[in-house]
């Protein structure tokens, strides 16, 4: 995912295992399309269904309140795909249609249960963050060859796009 959402905690029990996770939900109902002429979004109809909600765990979960306190968690290594058929466990959204990251805190006071798997939220104790300012814009490709620059630029997964022959020395 380009940008990455990357979060901090504060307020937590330190001697808890805290497991971090991210999903991301529809909007609204509605697929969008984007207008050159007014470098905008227009709506374009009714949404495709959606797909299943999948839960990303965070790679570096359980974590102890401490270590939650003195960093930064991101989520550089979630992938996104508009396959429904995927079998990797990336997160499935439909092109053309606006979505929110959502943060989930679940908390684990005995430590027998720190390490065990989350598979139904709402069974466990845990908060909810949303950003509001998170919202996007589901594409499969940029327009805007500046933006297409910068996100291979930038994206750990987008090695293969990199044309070496336009780096620096240093770069390389």
């Amino acid at each position: 995912m380009f940008p990455t959402v990357r979060v901090s905690f504060s307020g937590i029990e330190l001697d808890a295992r805290y497991i971090v996770l991210l999903d991301i939900v529809p909007v609204d109902n509605k697929r969008y399309r984007y207008a050159y002429h007014r470098s905008s979004w227009l709506v374009a109809g009714k949404a495709d269904p959606p797909s299943p909600a999948r839960l990303y765990v965070h790679p570096d979960a359980p974590f102890s309140g401490d270590q939650l306190r003195k960093q930064v968690v991101s989520f550089e290594k979630v992938k996104l795909t508009n396959n429904e058929m995927d079998k990797q466990g990336h997160i499935v959204l439909n092109s053309m249609h606006r979505y929110q990251p959502r943060i989930h805190l679940v908390i684990r006071r005995d430590p027998s249960t720190a390490n065990a798997p989350v598979t139904d939220l709402e069974s466990e104790r845990y908060r909810s963050f949303v950003f509001p300012e998170t919202i996007f814009t589901a594409v499969t490709a940029y327009q805007n060859q500046l933006i297409t620059k910068l996100k291979i630029d930038s994206n750990p997964f987008a090695k293969g796009f990199r044309d070496s022959s336009r780096l620096t020395d240093f770069e390389r």
